[in-house]
């Protein structure tokens, strides 16, 4: 049996025993001000296919690294990042270190001195680089311990270089980052660049960072200064190249939304590897938390936000906007929105329906063409097909809600519930003013304003009786030949009614 190590048991007893695994603690740098970004949202927070940024870093901390500790390093926004940190629950349970005075990466980590203790290897990942994932930093982990380097650094092949430090290396020995104004044309050709997603040593990066200096453009401790200074004192660097979809962190809105891309990229094509049918990538957007049942298909303009849950079988879009909303399997959603909904088996939205929070379609019901629901609980099987508005409502299975029918549940104070019983008919263009209860198999005709209780099986009609007024063309126009002549025109004149 391999032994890593051996420990003695009593008198000519050996025990194997595995050395236990080096503790990690993850420092994520969030306390960037985002100046570029013109936002009085913290750079970090700004969101990334539904999540902020600093969520997917610290996500993919955690699930590579599986730290002992984590540390963010806050500052200007520090109550905004600190407030949506804690909502997160991420595990461990985080600790804040205000770096002050912000002098740069190299200050921001020696801030964390104090609160890295007893790790044995530091894990650095900047806030603004949400496109690095748990793989990624497993995959850095791994060549760190293997090489026994005291550093080692994530790399990647961007698609336009410009600005970043070029990386010069063998193998997997760093041999140097050169900054753009002292590349020659040659090494300007690199497209292998740095990122700031480092693991160190503790001890050798608490040694080195005292002797970063500040003779720089910006007078600012620089944590890439590091690396030659632990390569002076002969010690290995590793750097580790990953795919990042020729993108890095971003700066500006213009770099936010290249990220954007390539995340969401990424996660239709774990999608489709599950058994979903994108129709249309590039005009397909789906945030990172939402879930799909094979078979699916998404058509284009399809958007699906937040937490939607999105059973088997079901044809969204086009023109599709569905927010935090369970969809059920085999339901159809089509040129319609949907926030805060539940939409049940075999159900139909659309075209043009606007489903509001708290609206439940039971299995095969129907929203249809210009229909608006609003806290209304639609059951199996019933129909709301046009151009009609429902909310503060329960209506009842197979009942029928036709085309022009509004609940009206709002008197200027209060808002008041419509109930509808099953099987119920309600007639085109009904008014049903809140609170009112239509009974089970009850009617109501055409055209009524309901303001009573309609017992079941019952027909309720409210409007008043037809009046026919003959010969009423031809008095106008006489009426209107005498106005024009300046001719006085008589009451009778205009007009008369007559029943028949």
């Amino acid at each position: 049996m391999p032994r890593s190590a051996v420990a003695l048991q009593g008198e000519g007893a050996f025990v194997a025993t595995r050395r236990p695994p080096r503790s990690v603690a993850v420092v994520a740098l969030a306390a960037g001000r985002g100046k570029r970004m013109r936002s009085a949202t913290p750079k970090v927070l700004h969101p990334v296919c539904g999540r902020p940024s600093l969520w997917h870093v610290l996500r993919a901390a955690t699930r590579g690294a599986r730290p002992s500790n984590v540390i963010v390093v806050v500052g200007e926004g520090r109550r905004q990042v600190e407030e949506a940190v804690r909502s997160w629950r991420v595990r461990p349970e985080p600790t804040f270190v205000d770096q002050g005075t912000p002098l740069g990466t190299g200050h921001a980590v020696a801030a964390t001195e104090e609160a890295t203790q007893g790790a044995d290897d530091v894990l650095i990942l900047s806030g603004d680089d949400p496109l690095i994932g748990g793989e990624h930093v497993r995959q850095l982990l791994t060549v760190h311990r293997r090489t026994k380097a005291a550093a080692a650094i994530l790399t990647t092949v961007v698609d336009d270089p410009r600005g970043y430090g070029r990386v010069i290396r063998v193998g997997d020995e760093l041999i140097e980052i050169v900054e753009e104004s002292e590349a020659t044309p040659a090494i300007r050709k690199i497209r292998e660049i740095s990122t700031l997603v480092y693991a160190f040593r503790r001890e050798e990066l608490i040694g080195a960072l005292p002797l970063v200096g500040r003779d720089n453009v910006q007078h600012e401790y620089y944590l890439p200064d590091v690396l030659p200074i632990l390569k002076d004192k002969g010690e290995m660097v590793a750097a580790v190249a990953v795919d990042l979809g020729g993108s890095l962190g971003f700066n500006t809105r213009g770099s936010m939304a290249a990220v954007s891309s390539v995340m969401r990229a990424r996660i239709l094509e774990g999608h489709m590897r599950g058994g979903v049918a994108v129709v249309d990538p590039q005009t397909t957007y789906v945030d990172v938390d939402v879930r799909i049942g094979p078979d699916t298909i998404l058509y284009p303009l399809t958007f699906l936000e937040g937490a939607t849950r999105v059973g088997a079988g079901c044809r969204l879009g086009p023109s599709a906007r569905i927010v935090d909303t369970t969809v059920g399997e085999g339901a159809e959603v089509t040129f319609s929105v949907a926030v805060g909904s539940r939409i049940g088996p075999r159900a139909s939205v659309g075209p043009f329906a606007s489903l509001r929070p708290g609206t439940v379609l039971r299995e095969g019901a129907k929203a249809g063409t210009f229909v608006e629901l609003k806290a209304a609980r639609i059951g199996r099987n019933s129909k709301v097909p046009h151009l009609s508005y429902v909310g503060d409502a329960v209506v009842g299975e197979g009942a029928n809600i036709g085309a022009g029918t509004i609940t009206v549940n709002y008197d200027g104070y209060d808002k008041h519930r419509t109930t509808i019983g099953d099987g119920a008919f309600i007639g085109s263009d009904t008014m049903l003013v809140a609170p009112v209860r239509v009974g089970k198999q009850a009617n109501t005709a055409a055209g009524s304003v309901i303001t009573r209780d309609v017992p079941a099986g019952a027909l309720a009609v409210e409007r008043s009786e037809q009046r026919i007024v003959r010969g009423y063309r031809e008095r106008k126009r006489a009426a209107r030949r005498k106005q024009q002549r300046g001719e006085a025109v008589q009451p009778e004149e205009k007009g008369g009614a007559d029943r028949g």
